[in-house]
């Protein structure tokens, strides 16, 4: 099930105007706001019941996007043109072009381009990062559904100001490759579906 031009324009819409969209990913369901949108971010935190301190990844439409919000060297780079589009998320040193209210405790910051059409449909219309979180309320399960998220939030009092929804994904899915590329040797700090030779866990 794809979600129709219309739907996607209205999320689009949604984001611009400091709201939070639930969207499919190539892992589950996941929430997006425009990171440079503090009010949005906030919501963000709220909706997911999730601490201040807990910093969001963001998704870019492509390599040359990554490059003006992060400092890539040449090992980041070449792990960047290997596997993006793709499931592995590289935490690198931070730009100041990214707003200091985003993850404000952190120098790094977790970046990736996402192997799914819709997730780089809504950067691309955006024209900027988007935040990569999972649809849930911190603690319960990661939603496959849109069904499964609007009953996570029938009764709290902050919901989703919009979900796109694509039909059921596979629960299966892993969650990405997380590696710290900000650290004397690279380290992975999450093994998720994409597996790198030569890189510890």
């Amino acid at each position: 099930m794809t979600p129709s031009q219309c739907d996607i324009e209205q999320a689009v819409k949604v984001l611009l105007e400091g709201g939070v969209v639930a969207h499919a990913t190539d892992t589950c369901y996941g929430f997006a706001c425009d990171v440079f949108n503090e009010r949005a971010l906030v919501k963000l935190y709220a909706l997911k019941e999730m601490s201040e301190y807990k910093p969001v990844s963001i998704l870019v439409s492509s390599l040359a996007e990554a490059e003006g919000y992060a400092d890539f060297d040449d090992e980041s780079r070449v792990l960047a043109q290997q596997y993006w589009p793709g499931a592995l998320t590289l935490v690198l040193p931070r730009k100041y072009t990214l707003p200091t209210f985003l993850n404000k405790q952190y120098k790094s910051v977790g970046i990736r381009v996402p192997d799914h059409e819709l997730s780089l449909r809504l950067t691309q219309l955006l024209g900027r990062p988007i935040t990569t979180t999972s649809a849930n309320v911190t603690m319960l399960p990661s939603p496959y559904t849109a069904k499964a998220i609007r009953e996570q939030f029938k009764d709290r009092k902050i919901k989703p100001d919009f979900i796109l929804d694509s039909g059921i994904l596979s629960s299966e899915n892993l969650p990405s490759t997380i590696i710290d590329m900000t650290l004397r040797q690279p380290q992975i700090i999450r093994q998720g579906s994409l597996v790198i030779p030569g890189i510890c866990g």
